[in-house]
C-alpha cells in the first residue's frame, strides 16, 4: 500500500502524537522533567535511529548525554502499569471491536552475560533453540481495524525467582513468584477481563494450546479460543480410550476420501491470502469437558506446497459456531508475528540495554505506546481505491517518523 505524503498529513500526525503524548503524560508524571523525557523517547523511538538505546535515542533527540532517558527508565517515581493501561485504552478506543481477538505468544530479546534481568538459557522461539535470551509474553489486540500489543509479562525462569541475591541486584519486586509462561498469559488475561477488552477468541501457538491450565481457565471463563496444539494432544477416542490428535488425521486419511481438505484462506498477510488446505471434525479433550453451551473442534491444516506439513488447533466456541470462523480466528494468530517484526525493527521493542525490572518494564511499555500510535495512524488512512472492502486489514506499517 503507498500513501502520498503531503506536509499537511505529517503535520496532523505530529499534532496527535503530540495531544496523546500530552494526554498521557499529564498524570502520569508529576514534575516537568521526567515528562519532557517521555516526550523525547517516544519521539526517538519513532524516529530513523539505526539502534534504539539510550545513548543514540538521547543523541538522535539533542540530549547531551543518555541520562534524562536513563532516569526516567531507572529513578524517575511513575507508575509503568498506569502507562499500560493508557496504552490498551487508546488501542481499544480506535482499534477495538466485538469480534476483536487476543492473540499470546512470546517475544524473545537474545542478549550477552548473566545481570540482565530473567536472561538464562532457554527455549528460544526465534531460532528454535537453547539461547542466552530473555522471554517475555505479549498480548496483542486485533480486529479488522488494526493490531498492537495491549500487555506484557517477564518470564522470570526458577533459577531466578529462588536467587535472593540475583533478584536483589535486578531490582526483582518481593511479590513476584515464580510463574510458568502460560500462567502469565492467565494474568493477563485476568486483566483484560477486568478492563472489559472487548474480544471473542483467544489466539495462540502451540506452546500454549498444549497447557491444560490454560484451557481450563478459558473454560471456567466461557472464552472462546483457537489456539495450536501438538500432534500428541490427548482427545477421547472413538470407541472410548484417549488417542492422540495425530489419530485423528491418520484415521481420516486411511479412509481413502481426498475430499475431506478444502482449500480456504485464513487472512490476509503482507504477501496475499494465506490459503491452505483444512478440515475440520468435533473432539473431546481427554479430561477436559468445554464450558456449557460450547463445544471443541479439532482443526487441521495443511500446506498447500509443502502437504506433510501440518498443524493442529483446538477451538473451543459455543455450540454450532461455523468452521469458517474458527479458520478466520486461527488466521490471526499471525498478527502478534507482525507485532514482534514491526517492535524490533521499527521501534527498538528488544533493543534495550536496561538490566533491571523497572527499566525493563518502562521501556518496553513505552515502545507499545509507539506501536500503538503507528497502528492507530496506519487504520485511519484511507484505503487506495483498487483495494476490495476488507482488503486493507494488512496494509504495511506505516513507516513515517513522527519525531
Amino acid at each position: 500500500m503507498t500513501c502520498a505524503l503531503t506536509y499537511d498529513l505529517v503535520v496532523s500526525w505530529d499534532a496527535e502524537l503530540t495531544a496523546l503524548i500530552t494526554r498521557i503524560a499529564g498524570p502520569l508524571f508529576t514534575r516537568p522533567e521526567p515528562r519532557q523525557a517521555f516526550a523525547d523517547l517516544v519521539r526517538a523511538l519513532l524516529a530513523d535511529v539505526p539502534r534504539k538505546n539510550s545513548w543514540q535515542l538521547a543523541d538522535h533527540i539533542g540530549h547531551a548525554t543518555a541520562h534524562r532517558f536513563e532516569h526516567l527508565l531507572d529513578r524517575a517515581k511513575w507508575d509503568v502499569d498506569a502507562l499500560r493501561d493508557e496504552v490498551r485504552s487508546y488501542v481499544i478506543a480506535h482499534l477495538g471491536r466485538a469480534d476483536g481477538v487476543l492473540i499470546a505468544d512470546d517475544t524473545v530479546a537474545i542478549k550477552k552475560g548473566e545481570m540482565s534481568v530473567g536472561v538464562a538459557e532457554q527455549y528460544c522461539g526465534l531460532t528454535g533453540q537453547v539461547e542466552n535470551c530473555q522471554v517475555m509474553p505479549m498480548l496483542t489486540y486485533a480486529s479488522e481495524a488494526g493490531h498492537a500489543f495491549v500487555n506484557r509479562r517477564l518470564y522470570l525462569p526458577e533459577s531466578w525467582a529462588h536467587d535472593t541475591g540475583r533478584r536483589g541486584r535486578a531490582g526483582v519486586p518481593e511479590h513476584v513468584v515464580f510463574r510458568t509462561k502460560p500462567q502469565l498469559v492467565i494474568d493477563m488475561l485476568t486483566e483484560e477481563l477486568a478492563a472489559g477488552t472487548p474480544f471473542r477468541y483467544l489466539c495462540a501457538d502451540s506452546g500454549y494450546g498444549r497447557d491444560p491450565h490454560l484451557r481450563a481457565f478459558c473454560h471456567e471463563r466461557q472464552i472462546s479460543y483457537v489456539m495450536a496444539v501438538p500432534i500428541d494432544l490427548p482427545l477421547v477416542a472413538v470407541r472410548g480410550g484417549v488417542e492422540p490428535a495425530g489419530h485423528v488425521l491418520d484415521r481420516l486419511l486411511a479412509l481413502g476420501r481426498a475430499g475431506i481438505w478444502e482449500r480456504r484462506s485464513c487472512g490476509a498477510g503482507t504477501k496475499g491470502l494465506r490459503v491452505y488446505d483444512w478440515t475440520a471434525v468435533s473432539a473431546a479433550v481427554a479430561g477436559q469437558a468445554p464450558a456449557p453451551g460450547y463445544a471443541h473442534t479439532l482443526l487441521i491444516r495443511r500446506s498447500v506446497t509443502a502437504p506433510l506439513e501440518v498443524e493442529f488447533f483446538l477451538a473451543h466456541a459455543p455450540t454450532g459456531t461455523s468452521v469458517s470462523e474458527l479458520i478466520e480466528a486461527a488466521g490471526m494468530r499471525w498478527k502478534i508475528e507482525e507485532n514482534n517484526e514491526h517492535g524490533k525493527d521499527l521501534l527498538g521493542l528488544t533493543s534495550y540495554q536496561v538490566r533491571k525490572w523497572t527499566p525493563w518494564h518502562r521501556h518496553v511499555t513505552i515502545a507499545m505506546l509507539a506501536l500503538a500510535f503507528l497502528a492507530v495512524t496506519r487504520a485511519a488512512l484511507p484505503a487506495p481505491a483498487d483495494e476490495t472492502a476488507g482488503g486493507g486489514k494488512d496494509r504495511p506499517l506505516l513507516e513515517a517518523s513522527a519525531g
